[in-house]
């Protein structure tokens, strides 16, 4: 006679054998891997018309990464998922290019593009003689003053930080600093 399902089992002998692959670990699938070797192509051929190819793969990553981001829930929710990454990369073009027009991304040259004029030598030496004049003007300056003019026009200080470094008011930097400007204005006109 049958015995009910269980009820008649005999404990294992230490003999017995054990069923083939008893020491494997069942590989857990990658659902997520086989989506993206499944939908990358199309989804790259997508966004060839949309975007430009290297921004494409930045996008399709990006639509990835939210899926992987998502619980298995919600992931388990998404009846079409090659339906749902194409929308999602249609959102995220449709954001890029919102971000483009506030950034005015169009206006943009890259540096390689801007054709620079050559070196103008009869410049180069103005300049290096108008800046032998300026730091020989400086120089004449007494040292104090030199010292509140540097700190404040090189070295970026306000005039309160100048005021505490030297032990002077604000207003003494200040006329200190006038001092220096009117100075440095007639060695320079004088020059010229």
């Amino acid at each position: 006679m049958p015995t009910a399902l269980g009820a008649a089992r005999l404990p294992l002998d230490e003999r017995d054998p054990l069923p083939p692959g008893h020491d494997r670990l069942e590989a857990p699938k990658d659902v997520l891997g086989d989506l993206y070797r499944a939908e990358r192509p199309g989804l790259l051929r997508f966004l060839s018309r949309r975007a430009s190819d290297d921004r494409a793969e930045d996008i399709v990553q990006q639509v990835f990464a939210r899926m992987a981001g998502k619980t298995a829930e919600q992931t388990a929710a998404i009846l079409s998922p090659a339906t749902y990454l194409r929308q999602a990369a249609r959102n995220l073009v449709r954001d890029d290019a919102r971000t483009a027009g506030r950034n005015s991304a169009h206006l943009h040259v890259a540096i390689e593009d801007v054709a620079l004029p050559d070196a103008d030598p009869v410049a180069a030496l103005e300049a290096r003689d108008r800046l032998a004049r300026i730091e020989q003007a400086v120089l004449r300056l007494k040292p104090l003053r030199r010292q509140i003019f540097l700190a404040c026009r090189l070295d970026g200080y306000s005039y309160a930080e100048i005021a505490e470094q030297t032990g002077l008011s604000i207003r003494g930097v200040e006329k200190q600093m006038s001092r220096a400007i009117k100075q440095l204005g007639r060695h320079l006109r004088h020059d010229d």
